[in-house]
């Protein structure tokens, strides 16, 4: 293989994300689309010798373009051009007939966070998605946004605070949800029991469907001690993603999703969580690693 043609196959590797990433800072597909298609150009111009982490330098590209973007349409004071509401219209339900119009509304589920920054300045929109959503560090964050990485953690803060006080989702605490599922992975990949259990219900349930009770030991379990029990030691194979747009877990061996956990998250406590392995289902949901 040439070195074109494995830039061209690390770049298709990293554009879900990339997409994804636009799409949360734009709240526009077609916007998205354009940002992830200049980060293609601008990998073909610049001077990669230097490009140690070519997945973080292409994020870094793509958020710089969407920070620009993102400025000018503040300027203009314009919305994307494609931009559609986020919540179901009163009196728009399932009687809808437009295949079209269900799979926009299906999409804007996953995305109802996009309602939300959408009151957020320019830099404080680009610091809350890549730090709070994707996890990308502050130190980089600091660069793409012009200024310290102490700014721009402030800045992400300021952010935080806001979608927090307005809810983009009546239950969801976006923000919270991901902070939870970070720390349940470090807890059971490192065996901390202890550390699970702070972070469980007492009245938690483990809810693996048959296709994953059919991969391994999980069954159906309720109760902190006998779900930290159970979890304690594993998902070390797991990564961090979006599922259906809130933070959850993927297994993916191989680079094909194997496995799926969601968790309901109540008050900062797992209240349920919901392995899925049933090839089917895992097809209909909206997938984007994060980390």
């Amino acid at each position: 293989m040439d070195h074109t043609d494995w830039l061209t196959e690390q770049f298709e590797a990293s554009r879900p994300r990339l997409r994804a990433v636009a799409y949360r800072m734009l709240g526009s597909h077609a916007e998205a689309d354009d940002a992830v298609q200049e980060a293609w150009l601008r990998l073909h111009r610049a001077d990669r010798s230097g490009v140690e982490n070519l997945g973080g330098w292409l994020t870094t590209v793509v958020a710089r373009i969407c920070l620009d973007s993102l400025r000018a349409r503040r300027s203009r004071r314009e919305a994307p051009a494609d931009a559609r509401p986020l919540v179901s219209p009163v009196g728009v339900g399932d009687d809808v007939d437009d295949p079209e119009e269900h799979a926009v509304m299906a999409d804007s589920v996953g995305s109802a966070l996009l309602l939300v920054l959408d009151l957020l300045a320019p830099a404080e929109r680009v610091s809350f998605v890549l730090h709070d959503v994707f996890a990308v560090p502050f130190e980089e964050i600091g660069d793409i946004v012009g200024r310290s990485p102490e700014a721009a953690r402030q800045l992400a803060s300021r952010a935080r605070r806001r979608v927090r006080g307005t809810g983009p989702a009546p239950g969801v605490d976006l923000v919270r949800q991901r902070q939870v599922v970070d720390a349940f992975l470090a807890a059971a990949r490192g065996g901390d029991f202890e550390g699970l259990l702070a972070l469980l219900d007492p009245d938690v349930v483990l809810r693996p469907d048959p296709a994953a009770v059919g991969m391994g030991s999980l069954r159906e379990t309720h109760g902190a001690a006998e779900v930290a029990t159970a979890l304690s030691g594993g998902a070390r194979g797991a990564r961090v993603a979006l599922v259906d747009g809130v933070a959850g877990l993927v297994w993916a061996p191989g680079g094909q999703t194997r496995g799926v956990v969601a968790f309901t998250i109540v008050d900062g406590r797992i209240v349920e969580i919901d392995v899925t392995g049933d090839p089917e289902r895992i097809r209909r949901l909206d997938l984007v690693l994060v980390d």
